[in-house]
């Protein structure tokens, strides 16, 4: 699994919360809650979505880590145990 798949994966669980959201305009580096309008339930629906869909747990003390695509991406990776 890439970067990119995961990125691909995050995407669609979003839609799934946000179908109006357009992949190709959200920016990695700047706050998803933001480009997306998330309140905070629905973010807590995005990552337990990312939970049931890759199997990586999520815990509290970390949401404050995850701002934008590229931090749930890296952080993912990590969880993972993909790349260096």
């Amino acid at each position: 699994m890439t970067a990119a798949d995961i990125r691909g994966i995050a995407i669609a669980v979003l839609k799934t919360i946000a179908p109006e959201i357009e992949a190709d305009e959200l920016r990695g580096d700047r706050p998803l809650r933001s480009q997306v309008d998330l309140d905070s339930m629905d973010w807590l629906n995005f990552l337990l979505g990312l939970n049931k869909k890759l199997g990586v747990e999520i815990p509290e003390a970390d949401y404050a880590r995850l701002v934008s695509l590229d931090d749930v991406v890296a952080y993912l990776m990590k969880k993972l145990g993909i790349g260096p």
